[in-house]
This record gives C-alpha cells, sequence and structure tokens, in this order.
C-alpha cells in the first residue's frame, strides 16, 4: 500500500472488495454508513477514513462483519420505504446490490413505513425521500465537485433528509441532470425524469455482475 492511503484503497488497489454505501471516489470520506467496517488489530475501523500503517492486520471477509453489514442494510431497508421491484434504480442500485451480495432475504427488524416527501418541483430532476439511506453522497458532491451549495441535510434522529437549499426545493436551486450530485445517488433517491427504464432489465449494472466484482478483477 502506498502512504496516505485509506484502507479501502490500498483494497482496492489490491483486487480486494471491501463493501460500502457512503464512500465514493472524489468525494471526502466520512465514515457515516460503517458499511465498510473492517477489523485492525482486533478493533473495528472504517475502512474509507482509517490510513493504512505498517504492521496492520486487516480482516475483511469474515462472518462477524459480514453480519454486522447485514445488520446494518437491513436497518436502512427497515427505515426507508424501498420500492424494489418497480423503482428505476432496481439492477443499477447499490443498496439492492449489496444485498444480494451479503445474502439477505428478509431485514431482521420491523419495516417502519415511515412518511417521507417526494420534491418533484424541478422540471427535469426530483428526490425521492423514500428510498434515500442518507449516505450524503449528494451533498458532499453537489459541494466538493459541482461546487454548488444546493442541497443539505435537515431534520434529526429519523426524521432527517436530504433537502434543496430554497424554499422553492429543487425549483429553487441550480441543479442539472449532468451535475455529480445527481449520479453521485447511490440508490433510487435522486431520479432524473424521464429516463426511467431506458436500461432494460437484464442488462442494467448488477443484474449479472454481483456489485464489487470489477475490483475484483482488477478493473475498479
Amino acid at each position: 500500500a502506498e502512504k496516505g492511503r485509506s484502507i479501502i484503497e490500498a483494497a482496492e488497489a489490491n483486487g480486494i472488495y471491501i463493501p460500502h454505501l457512503c464512500y465514493m471516489k472524489k468525494l471526502r470520506s466520512v465514515g457515516s454508513c460503517r458499511v465498510c467496517t473492517v477489523k485492525v488489530n482486533g478493533r473495528n475501523m472504517a475502512a474509507c477514513t482509517t490510513p493504512v500503517a505498517e504492521g496492520m492486520i486487516v480482516e475483511n471477509d469474515t462472518e462477524e462483519l459480514n453480519d454486522q453489514r447485514r445488520a446494518i442494510l437491513e436497518m436502512l431497508f427497515a427505515e426507508g420505504n424501498h420500492f424494489c421491484p418497480s423503482c428505476e434504480r432496481s439492477g443499477s442500485c447499490e443498496l439492492q446490490a449489496l444485498a444480494y451480495r451479503l445474502n439477505i432475504m428478509a431485514p431482521r427488524f420491523p419495516y417502519m413505513f415511515p412518511l417521507r416527501k417526494l420534491d418533484a418541483t424541478h422540471k427535469k430532476i426530483f428526490i425521492d425521500g423514500n428510498r434515500c439511506i442518507q449516505c450524503g453522497r449528494c451533498v458532499r458532491a453537489a459541494s466538493e465537485l459541482d461546487h454548488k451549495e444546493i442541497l443539505g441535510f435537515i431534520g434529526r434522529s429519523g426524521q432527517v433528509r436530504v433537502k434543496a437549499s430554497s424554499s422553492k426545493g429543487l425549483a429553487g436551486v441550480d441543479i442539472s441532470p449532468d451535475d455529480e450530485c445527481v449520479k453521485a445517488c447511490p440508490v433510487g433517491s435522486i431520479i432524473v425524469k424521464e429516463t426511467a427504464y431506458r436500461v432494460p432489465i437484464g442488462k442494467r449494472q448488477y443484474d449479472t455482475t454481483p456489485i464489487g466484482a470489477d475490483v475484483e478483477a482488477g478493473k475498479g
């Protein structure tokens, strides 16, 4: 590994996939989702924010860690309203793909069925709060890559949600389908209108190839 790299970067450079959701190349890492948790010298650490160091012994693909990851993913499914069979991102959704990779059949937690809002005020883009997992990738991408302070979190506890920085919603901010913040969403929360199902089922990103397979093949 090269000095200054995080564990997840070093692992990917060596063809080892560490499951993650809030981590995204080009964005600063915040370690919020904890899906990338690995065991470093016996202690749980976030692989996306922990720098490599001499003498590290890192455990990744263990049943203990994978069960912790399953629990996190199951909570995300239970806390939101994820309509996978009819969702535009089905087959290209990172949350769904991770559930398949980790063999999740049904959450161990009761569904909460929250009341989430939809912002469809923009002509070309909408935000569906039902599918949001609060990973923050869109907020960071808007600020760091698009250089626009147009998205942010509001609310507390179970009421946290992503909102446009305008009383008019998305219609009141400078956002376009080509913005990095739109592309950064790992689920079906930020969608470009009139683009649904252009890629047919069976030909989507994770329909036939598991998430992380590109990293393991040395193409990540």
